[in-house]
């Protein structure tokens, strides 16, 4: 790869033969390993805005969701700043950079994602990992913007600049930069540099945006509960309040959450083992009525409570971007008719007015807090409320209209829902929408894709990552018989359910496993060809505390033996089919 002449020759000798982050981490050798201009097609670097400084001894937070915090672990590596520009664009982003000191550089280029609206804006998410990684401004200051405050420039005008660089590309070019950066930096001669990705939530959508997009860019991505199919995934949360509204019902939150908890404790054994979690929400959608439910009676002290932000289950993490907190009285009654309607309506999904399947919902026994009401304590009635993760996108995304939320529901039918969803799609198809099934160049080029999800997750519904994988086997594999299409697609891309779990992360509501170690699984596969055939997954909380799961990999699903320590991993026909949807309100597949 050629460099910046004489001081690239100098600076490439030095680096070999350094042993220390000082001998490395300055701003010569940092200009010197930059790729020079036109090498890039597009990119120009700006080497005078170069900085570089060694950083000892520090202690790291998350790189992204789904990275690990390593508590108490602390690192040395050298903190670089620069930036680059498009080719006659004369804009101007901002990157950071973190180099491991040499002695602990593992030839890996690591990016983690970010959550929300938000990329990550941590660089040092890799060293962990023995790996260099990055984070950029894409273009819009994402360090101290998140995008949907940069989507409209005003009313009915869309930036495109932000929306495709938060979509995939800055990610993509921060990867295209950094890897011809960091074998100049520690001198690798164009040694092979292992380059990954991991994130969850919106860090899960950008990580599959990296698989589509720039696939031959990264051999190894991990990706948890993506917010992937944009469009749909984002009015989905106005569905519940929607629901309510049409049926002119608002039930108090108290009640919904009688709804879940008593359907947990009602499906839990149907797994084969009683232990709090439903491991196999599809039994319990094909054998299990809600309907029975109704004259329980239910009853909840007063509190302050916070609905769903974005990505985010309510009782996981409160205060998250888009949450809405409220005061809430307390409250006390028997389940309705009413109550057990609007929770069967959005568990069943959202369908047009004759009856079209329009998008897929939360599995049964998902917390319903998009469904929560409102208190108004001047009328002492429960009213609408609709949450901002999908009022805004309604209001900025669809409408055009620089606002955070929906004022109200007026008029809305599921109709309108379905017509915002088509709008979303079309708009947005070859930059949010994240659903291109064909990964041909990633698979092509060796990468290994490690995909979760959540089963109970009360944000991103897991079916929708089901829906992703079939998806791509159908389009990749069309002649192939399932047994064998499934057999070549583990190959290179595996898909895990974890049971009771939340949205990135565990349930409060179900003492279920989560996996830990997904970097040192895919790390492990990518550089040393260890194909995982389950997945661990600790459980962290109750009864079975300590407890490491070998997680089923999809298609298969979990049974236990008559309440022993350990499962099988069968197949299951009517539990698949469950899993599957065909979405006849649109004209086109939506994959």
């Amino acid at each position: 790869m050629r460099r910046h002449c004489c001081a690239a020759a100098a600076g490439f000798a030095s680096v070999a033969s350094a042993a220390s982050l000082a001998d490395v981490c300055t701003v010569s050798n940092v200009q010197a390993s930059l790729p020079a201009n036109g090498t890039l097609l597009g990119i120009n670097m700006l080497p005078s805005t170069v900085s570089a400084t060694a950083v000892y001894n520090a202690s790291l937070g998350m790189g992204g969701m789904g990275a690990s915090s390593n508590s108490g672990v602390t690192y040395n590596y050298c903190n670089v700043s620069l930036s680059m520009t498009h080719t006659g664009k004369g804009d101007i982003v901002s990157i950071m950079l973190a180099f491991p000191e040499p002695s602990n550089f593992k030839n890996r280029w690591y990016l983690a994602g970010g959550g929300g609206f938000s990329l990550s804006s941590d660089a040092t998410g890799g060293l962990a990992y023995g790996a260099a990684s990055g984070a950029t401004s894409a273009g819009y200051d994402a360090f101290n913007y998140s995008y949907d405050e940069k989507v409209l420039y005003g009313n009915g005008s869309i930036n495109w600049d932000a929306t495709y660089a938060f979509a995939y590309v800055a990610l993509g070019e921060l990867t295209k930069i950094g890897k011809p950066i960091t074998q100049a930096f520690y001198g690798m001669n164009d040694s092979k540099i292992y380059t990954y990705f991991e994130g969850c939530s919106d860090g899960g959508r950008e990580g599959m945006s990296q698989v589509q997009q720039w696939g031959q860019e990264y051999d190894g991505v991990v990706a948890g509960a993506p917010a992937f199919r944009f469009a749909q995934q984002q009015v989905l949360h106005v569905y519940p309040a929607t629901v309510e509204t049409v049926m002119d019902y608002f039930p108090v939150p108290c009640a919904l959450d009688k709804i879940v908890n008593a359907t947990i404790t009602a499906c839990d054994p149907l797994d084969g083992r009683t232990d709090g979690v439903i491991s196999r929400t599809d039994l319990c959608k094909l054998n299990f009525n809600l309907s029975t439910l109704i004259g329980e009676s239910y009853a909840c002290a007063a509190k302050t409570s916070s609905s769903l932000g974005f990505g985010f289950s309510k009782r996981q993490m409160g205060g998250a971007q888009g949450s809405q907190t409220s005061s809430q009285p307390a409250q006390n009654g028997t389940l309705t008719a009413e109550d057990i309607a609007v929770a069967q309506s959005v568990y069943d999904g959202l369908h047009t007015s004759d009856g079209k399947r329009a998008y897929l919902s939360w599995q049964i026994g998902s917390d319903l807090g998009d469904a929560d009401t409102t208190y108004n304590n001047n009328t002492g009635h429960w009213e609408l409320n609709i949450p901002s993760t999908g009022g805004e996108y309604v209001t900025k995304f669809i409408q055009l209209l620089d606002i955070d939320n929906l004022p109200n529901l007026d008029n809305v039918t599921y109709d309108t829902l379905v017509a915002w969803m088509n709008v979303g799609m079309f708009r947005y198809l070859d930059s949010l929408q994240t659903t291109v099934p064909d990964l041909t160049p990633f698979q092509s080029s060796g990468g290994k894709l490690l995909h979760y999800h959540g089963e109970s997750d009360p944000s991103i519904p897991a079916a929708s990552s089901v829906h992703y994988w079939q998806s791509v086997r159908s389009v990749m594999y069309p002649e192939a018989t399932d047994e064998a299409a499934e057999k070549a697609l583990s190959d290179w891309y595996q898909f895990y359910l974890i049971p009771g779990a939340a949205h990135c992360g565990a349930n409060s509501l179900q003492p279920g496993p989560y996996p830990q170690d997904n970097m040192d699984t895919i790390i492990n596969w990518v550089e040393n060809g260890v194909k995982p055939s389950r997945l661990n997954a600790t459980v962290s909380t109750g009864d079975f505390s300590g407890e490491v799961q070998q997680l089923c990999q999809w298609p298969t699903r979990p049974l236990w033996s008559r309440n022993s320590s350990t499962f099988d991993c069968v197949s299951d026909t009517a539990s698949i089919e469950s899993w599957t949807y065909t979405f006849d309100a649109f004209k086109v597949p939506v994959y």
